[in-house]
């Protein structure tokens, strides 16, 4: 069975034993949020914001239940190393406790799967849990279907010094559907990085959803990595709710997955909130990665940098769209986009979108875009140099993604990042000196 039917069936299937069955709420929205997913399906290329992403593809496979694999342990020690920090694993969408390791936590700080807080305490994060109207179609899929993923509760005043990693490894072929909730009371402060792992050959599809909701003053660095293998399929959602003078910082880093597509939002619900929203992917072969951002700037004195950057090679696609919205009152906001996309191949393409919509006064906002190659002078200054046209290229590619890199504050994770930039470039073992 295939389609929207083996979504529902799997639903039908599972509804009465998910975490959280017993809390009516919960069973509601489910119920809610599947029959929206069964209504719209999948979006369509009709639709304004999956015009150049179509999930055609997606819609054939059949996702069978997750047989997990052994590679889980050997995918999770080759990220580990030696990083320090909390870790949260889940294989093929759940909690793995033989492979976690919760260090101990600061008064106030908790770190929880979300399948136990649903069977604990389900009440206590329905206020953060979402709805079946938010979001895409997919979203909604997402909720229905979503056993597991991370709560992360920071109480008042609580820093978390060392990164909390949350690892999702997709060891076999199957579907899986985390929630991630993130809840930042005022003056609290956490890194929490999103590291998505698959198995190379294994057609896999993970639909993620991470929620934050941060509190006055409070400040969150947000990080996803997104490694999975050449043939997965990868959907993600990330929104964010700014409360008063709060920091939301977000890195977006996609080098895997056959299709990926992350949307981020974040809505300023306070004055004086400050975001970041930094991103870098690689695509090759016929891969296609999409990222689409919303930045609200509902209350005045906001400030907002996003910085996104695209390299494409073979016949890939890279797509962004972003979209700053400056609402009528919010006056004295401060916002700055760009996307800058390098294609390295002559089929490669590239679309991007920069939205700018203001109804304020006394505003400065700035966007722009470019879609370009390897700069010829560059490369025959570097020849002229001794460099070979294979190192010269690499070493040009390499750059392009160094300052989206340096922005990354966390050194490990940057390092990791710039590691995985370094093996997708043919010959980029050349560039190892630059580690």
């Amino acid at each position: 069975m295939t389609g929207i039917a083996s979504w529902v069936a799997q639903f039908r299937g599972q509804a009465a034993s998910s975490p959280g069955a017993r809390a009516p709420w919960l069973a509601a929205g489910r119920q809610r949020a599947m029959e929206r997913f069964a209504d719209q399906g999948w979006p369509v290329a009709k639709h304004e914001n999956w015009h150049h992403t179509s999930l055609a593809t997606l819609q054939q496979q059949d996702f069978a239940a997750p047989a997990t694999a052994v590679t889980a342990r050997s995918l999770l020690d080759n990220l580990r190393r030696d990083q320090a920090g909390h870790w949260l694993v889940f294989v093929d969408g759940r909690h793995t406790p033989e492979l976690s390791e919760i260090e101990a936590l600061p008064a106030g700080a908790r770190i929880d799967s979300l399948a136990a807080v649903l069977d604990r305490d389900a009440e206590s994060i329905r206020p953060f849990f979402g709805t079946e109207q938010d979001g895409a179609s997919t979203a909604a899929l997402n909720l229905a279907l979503a056993c597991d993923g991370a709560v992360i509760r920071l109480a008042r005043g609580v820093a978390v010094d060392a990164p909390i990693h949350l690892v999702f490894i997709a060891s076999a072929q199957g579907a899986s559907f985390p929630r991630n909730l993130i809840v930042a009371e005022a003056n609290s402060q956490a890194t929490i990085i999103e590291h998505y792992l698959g198995a190379e050959g294994a057609v896999t599809f993970t639909n993620a959803v991470t929620r934050s909701h941060l509190g006055a003053e409070a400040r969150i660095t947000h990080c996803k990595l997104q490694e999975e293998g050449e043939q997965a399929f990868h959907l993600a959602a990330i929104d964010a709710v700014q409360e008063r003078g709060s920091v939301f910082v977000s890195h977006s880093l996609s080098f895997g997955a056959r299709l990926a597509r992350n949307d981020i939002a974040t809505r300023f619900d306070g004055e004086g909130c400050e975001t970041l929203l930094n991103g870098l992917y690689y695509a090759d072969a016929r891969r296609h990665v999409d990222h689409h951002t919303h930045i609200d700037h509902a209350h005045p004195h906001g400030t907002s940098r996003e910085f996104y950057r695209g390299i494409l090679d073979g016949s890939a696609r890279g797509v962004f769209a972003g979209r700053i919205y400056v609402a009528q009152g919010a006056d004295r906001t401060d916002a700055e986009q760009r996307s800058d996309s390098l294609l390295l191949s002559r089929l490669a393409e590239a679309d991007t979108r920069p939205e700018l919509e203001i109804y304020a006064d006394d505003v400065k906002c700035a966007h722009g875009a470019t879609v370009g190659q390897i700069d010829e002078n560059s490369l025959f200054y570097l020849r002229s140099r001794g460099f070979d046209p294979a190192h010269a290229r690499n070493l040009l590619t390499y750059a392009f993604a160094a300052e989206t890199l340096a922005r990354i504050g966390l050194d490990s994770l940057r390092l990791r990042a710039a590691a995985a930039m370094r093996r997708r470039l043919p010959g980029g073992e050349m560039l190892e000196d630059l580690a």
